[in-house]
């Protein structure tokens, strides 16, 4: 799969050259240019060749899991309602603190594995289950430690704004103020953060909140993006895009005014599925507007403990089809060249000369069969920096 007009960029009979960790030439194979003609050669017999999957939304590394919330939730109560009782996200944080940075490198790693083994090379991981200094630098030191035990590139965004601890009740304004932001400059000052994240909602942070949190990764140099239009449409979308922001995400509530916000500042619309179908939401996101005004959909996960425990980007990719019928090929393009942008990566997400070698090998005729199958993984072969 590349760059070209025809459908899902295929091309037929392909070549692809890498060295190191790079591709340095990708086509045909009868235009093999001659240089190359003496190198070692391995046939993929005749597979399908995508980019590396890329999941651009996950909050992987957490202590403990939310199961009885998922039954209460069954019985009738709202997310919004299980949050405001206690629940939700503040219920995380007391197991993400007593965990250790060992202890959350090993409960995620299984969770990673998953996502490994249906082809995936670059995973974003936020923190935002610590809500403290010290919680909020183990996690992100969990998620960087990451890429020392698996094959695989991360991303880590600081989600500080996810919601108000218990200590700090009723009183959002210090928490961001007192708790986030200086934890965001020691987070960066310690090499941890590579984005800005936030949860704009009114269970979570108002606008000028949200501002206050970008405005200090502004002066950092640091990228933004944001949970928003989830629950609401609090202008949440518009105010990422004020921003520059690498993406929007969620967006459920997102109206014609963001839209159009996010495609003049090239922000990604990040679709999350999995959390919609868990919290048996019926408010879809805007896929014709995003359509219409041309801005980017990428898909991810958002795995994580309470509204979206899912470690699939194959089924992520059926559930953007069949719940707000985005075409197979969108769903494809969102969990590679348009993840890489939601992240901000230039070098991902293509199979393209000068990108690098993160490639996933499928035992599947066709692409389309990555969106159609429920349950199933035809991943054969994931090769990840050139390396199988």
């Amino acid at each position: 799969m590349s760059d070209s007009p025809t459908p899902y960029g295929l091309i037929e009979d392909a070549a692809i050259v890498t060295k190191g960790e790079m591709i340095e030439w990708v086509g045909p194979a009868a235009e093999l240019p001659s240089q190359y003609e003496d190198m070692p050669r391995e046939s993929l017999g005749g597979q399908l060749v995508t980019p590396g999957l890329i999941d651009c939304h996950t909050h992987i590394v957490h202590g403990g899991d939310r199961a009885v919330e998922f039954e209460m939730r069954l019985k009738g109560a709202s997310y919004e309602e299980v949050a405001r009782a206690g629940g939700g996200i503040v219920s995380t944080v007391s197991a993400t603190r007593d965990a250790s940075v060992d202890a959350l490198i090993a409960s995620a790693l299984p969770r990673v594995d998953a996502l490994l083994a249906e082809g995936v090379s670059v995973l974003e991981i936020k923190s935002g289950y610590g809500l403290d200094l010290e919680t909020e630098l183990r996690m992100l030191r969990a998620a960087r430690a990451i890429a020392q035990h698996r094959p695989v590139r991360v991303v880590t965004s600081f989600l500080g704004a996810h919601a108000v601890p218990g200590e700090f009740k009723d009183r959002p304004d210090a928490y961001i103020d007192e708790i986030c932001i200086p934890t965001l400059r020691a987070a960066h000052a310690e090499g941890l953060v590579d984005a800005v994240d936030g949860f704009c909602e009114g269970i979570a942070f108002l606008p000028d909140q949200i501002a206050r949190v970008f405005d200090a990764a502004t002066e950092l140099g640091l990228p933004v993006k944001l949970h928003a239009e989830q629950l609401s449409n609090l202008g949440g979308a518009k105010l990422a895009a004020s921003y520059g922001a690498l993406s929007a995400d969620h967006i459920e509530y997102l109206d014609e005014d963001g839209v159009i916000a996010m495609a003049e500042a090239g922000t990604v619309g990040v679709v999350l599925p999995g959390a919609f179908y868990t919290l048996r939401e019926t408010q879809k996101p805007p896929i014709d507007a995003l359509r219409k005004h041309g801005v980017p959909m990428a898909l991810a996960t958002d795995c994580n403990p309470g509204s979206s425990p899912m470690t699939s980007l194959l089924l992520t990719m059926n559930m953007a089809c069949t719940l707000f019928r985005m075409t197979p090929e969108e769903a494809l393009q969102g969990v590679t060249r348009n993840a890489a942008k939601a992240l901000g990566l230039t070098e991902s997400g293509e199979v393209a000369s000068g990108k690098r070698a993160d490639l996933a090998v499928w035992d599947i005729t066709h692409p389309a069969e990555l969106a159609y199958r429920i349950g199933f993984n035809p991943l054969h072969a994931r090769i990840f920096g050139g390396q199988s």
